[in-house]
């Protein structure tokens, strides 16, 4: 089976490692042409466009940073849907929205492609180690089709229905873990105003209750000031929580403290931490 891949950001690059190194047979695109080199050389092939990449593929993957690229690859010159025809098969990684990936399923669909979306849970350490967990939905025997593919790229994989479930639910973990930063950050913040010691309180929240991977790896980066290498952008967490609050207003569903987390990061960002991990929200917690 001829996979392809189409986006080789931050989390891309550890996909498509993971499937040369399972012994799938990949064919990569990206708009940086340079960014394909290391995985030709370490056996992919490469392709001038996304339609070319779709036409030469049994199924192709894609992960790019928000709607508006996917919108791009789609929709745009020799894009994804110039590639499509009957049968073809074309699975999306990206953090959108329910709208975006919609029209993307009936574009597809329309032609006689098959369509999955699955975007991803994790960061560049668990895209590199093929420890993501992926949440599917949409054609459920392209789903089966990519278990092999999905063995080597994550740890699980869930198939949650129709398309759009799947969007909801990586949004809800998003808004979920930037809260949990969120509040991180402000208790050190505070910690550090009334002068206790922060390593220590990292310490003893890390024996506590609230203890989970989140706060140890990402409180070490706030007390240490770690942020230059990011495992996870900060302006990508924030473009997802803005996903996550206007998903919210369409349900009438309020969001009193996440969309108060969506100012914190807003702010980070204006700061100029957009391109730093995720822990920089910190920056904006400490006055």
């Amino acid at each position: 089976m001829k996979i392809g891949f189409l986006g080789l950001g931050t989390m891309g690059t550890g996909i498509v490692t993971n499937l040369l190194r399972s012994g799938h047979e990949v064919t990569v695109w990206n708009r940086t042409p340079s960014k394909c080199r290391e995985f030709v050389k370490e056996g992919a092939l490469k392709a001038t466009s996304p339609a070319e990449v779709i036409q030469d593929c049994d199924i192709t993957f894609s992960c790019v940073s928000d709607p508006t690229a996917l919108k791009d690859l789609v929709f745009g010159n020799c894009g994804v849907l110039q590639g499509i025809c009957q049968g073809k098969a074309y699975v999306d990684m990206s953090t959108v929205d329910v709208d975006t990936i919609t029209d993307v399923h009936e574009a597809v669909t329309v032609r006689g492609g098959r369509f999955l979306e699955a975007p991803i849970i994790g960061s560049k350490d668990s895209s590199c180690n093929g420890q993501l967990l992926i949440l599917a939905a949409g054609d459920q025997t392209l789903y089966e089709d990519c278990f092999s593919c999905f063995e080597a790229m994550g740890r699980k994989s869930f198939f949650l229905g129709e398309v759009g479930s799947a969007s909801k639910m990586q949004l809800i973990s998003g808004l979920c873990s930037s809260t949990v930063l969120a509040g991180l950050a402000e208790s050190l913040a505070l910690a550090e105003k009334v002068g206790l010691d922060q390593d220590q309180v990292l310490q003893i929240l890390s024996m506590s209750s609230v203890n989970c991977q989140l706060i140890k790896q990402k409180g070490i980066a706030m007390t240490t000031s770690e942020f230059s290498d990011p495992n996870y952008k900060l302006h990508l967490c924030q473009k997802d929580l803005r996903l996550a609050v206007n998903m919210s207003d369409t349900v009438d569903q309020p969001l009193h403290v996440g969309a108060a987390v969506n100012e914190l990061f807003k702010k980070a960002k204006s700061k100029g931490y957009g391109e730093h991990d995720v822990a920089a929200v910190y920056r904006a917690a400490n006055l």
